[in-house]
């Protein structure tokens, strides 16, 4: 195949995975994680600027997402704001640390975040859960915030976005999985500008590639957050999950091969 077709098919093959990325973000909050692997693949970035070229560009599919949940009323600022608040303090800090962890290292730790995220949507919701009640008093503003904190650490460290971290942690809480998701939306802004400025130092980030990346994630979110509002979502669950588990997989593989 020639070179030049050979570019056009890689990119294409990203094109669609970030289109697929958007729509989980969307409808389910995990999926920005995939993103990672997509960006080592298809377009051969080390796993240092394919985190941070994903980490910025969630900051805009996060102010997308939130601006749609917000206009269906599904967003309860009351909780956002001190989970936002934590993760905007922390993913800084997880940046910063992400820059100096070796590559390998980073690989692995990408690949844990990738096989816990497919793992934990697989386990079955609980019926309170699923019953799509929101606690009537929220857990103290701390608790929140510490959600958010743990969050932010982990987008900024990982590159995945923080809804991988935050919306497990909602759900276990009990909180609805629409609010938990919207909540997630809110999360990836403020760990996604706070992560990139943490990267900002070490010049990862891939700009040029980032722009058509990011419209790519802009359209499948769209979709993704009619499907969250419109349609149960278990399938979409388990194609996430088991992106996400195949990915773990294949990122852990291609690191040991080469």
């Amino acid at each position: 195949m020639p070179a030049a077709t050979e570019r056009r098919l890689q990119m294409f093959l990203l094109l669609a995975s970030c289109v697929v990325v958007g729509v989980f973000v969307g409808a389910v909050g995990i999926g920005g994680v995939l993103l990672i692997p997509a960006l080592m693949t298809f377009s051969r970035l080390p796993v240092h600027e394919a985190a941070a070229t994903a980490l910025f560009s969630f900051l805009f599919t996060g102010l997308l997402g939130s601006w749609l949940f917000s206009r269906r009323g599904t967003i309860e600022w009351r909780i956002s704001l001190p989970v936002c608040l934590g993760a905007l303090v922390s993913s800084f800090a997880g940046a910063a640390l992400g820059g100096r962890i070796p590559a390998a290292v980073l690989v692995w730790i990408i690949a844990t975040v990738l096989l816990g995220a497919g793992v934990y949507i697989l386990l079955p919701r609980s019926s309170r859960a699923s019953a799509g009640a929101v606690e009537k008093k929220p857990p103290a503003n701390k608790v929140l915030v510490g959600i958010g904190a743990a969050a932010g650490f982990g987008a900024g460290i990982s590159g995945a976005g923080g809804p991988v971290f935050s919306v497990p942690l909602m759900l276990a809480m009990q909180f609805d999985p629409l609010v938990a998701v919207g909540t997630g939306q809110v999360v990836q802004i403020a760990s996604s500008l706070s992560g990139s400025l943490g990267n900002l130092g070490y010049g990862t980030i891939q700009y040029g590639l980032a722009v058509p990346v990011t419209l790519a994630e802009l359209i499948g979110v769209v979709a993704g957050v009619r499907i969250a509002h419109a349609v149960p979502v278990r399938q979409l669950r388990l194609g996430a999950a088991s992106l996400c588990i195949v990915s773990a997989v294949g990122m852990v593989a291609r690191s040991i091969w080469t």
